[in-house]
């Protein structure tokens, strides 16, 4: 018997999309990291992004368990000495709350040029409206 190989041809992708209000946090980007790398196809491919596109609406009412609120800090850096910034989860929430949702579906990607080209399938939206009424977007439950 001989071992089937996905063709880059062969793929065909969907659009789906996901309301993030009163989900967790963790729980909901490990799903979507496994829609955007096509885990969830019989066709998935490791070497290869066979995964479709997520729409996530509302990311300002994620939900996260503890005292990550508070705890929980982003860090960017300017490029200059000294330059470090630092922003709790609360905060991050209140004014970018796309970059939440992106910067945790980023983490469970892999760390290389693949990742990179599978994020781009990944459209985040804080409130319930989208641009991508066009592509017909099947609603996603978990």
């Amino acid at each position: 018997m001989r071992t089937y190989s996905t063709k880059p041809a062969e793929i065909e992708r969907q659009w789906f999309v996901v309301d993030a209000r009163g989900q967790t946090l963790g729980r909901l980007a490990s799903e979507i990291a496994k829609i955007l790398k096509g885990k969830h196809k019989p066709i998935y491919t490791p070497h290869l992004d066979t995964g479709d596109f997520v729409i996530v609406i509302n990311a300002g009412k994620v939900h996260v368990t503890g005292n990550k609120m508070d705890q929980k800090m982003y860090y960017r850096h300017s490029g200059y000495p000294g330059g470090l910034k630092s922003i709790t989860l609360r905060e991050q929430l209140k004014r970018h709350p796309t970059r939440v949702i992106r910067s945790a579906v980023k983490g469970m990607l892999p760390h290389n040029r693949l990742g990179r080209a599978t994020l781009k399938k990944l459209k985040v939206y804080a409130g319930d409206a989208h641009p991508h009424e066009a592509q017909q977007p099947k609603p996603l439950e978990f």
